[in-house]
């Protein structure tokens, strides 16, 4: 059968590339961690009584598989 007048308008990606190359995002990643804009984030959410995460060193210095861990704001000791 024939496909029909307009079928290419109704075309969907079936989303197996990336558009954005993966070093780019990387960088921009990179980027905002760094940035004192994430920090001002968290804080933001943590004024909104969020549950906000933040990555500190390991108290546990025999803990050598993981140099940092995630603890919730709380915990790290924000008030």
């Amino acid at each position: 059968m024939a496909k029909g007048k307009g079928s290419g308008k109704t075309y969907t990606s079936k989303g197996v590339h990336r558009n954005v190359k993966q070093s780019i995002l990387g960088a921009i990643h990179r980027e905002y961690m760094q940035s004192g804009e994430r920090l001002m984030n968290q804080l933001r959410a943590f004024r909104a009584r969020k549950r906000v995460m933040v990555t500190i060193p390991n108290p546990n210095p025999n803990d050598t598989s993981r140099r940092f861990i995630r603890v919730t704001a709380q915990e790290a000791g924000w008030k």
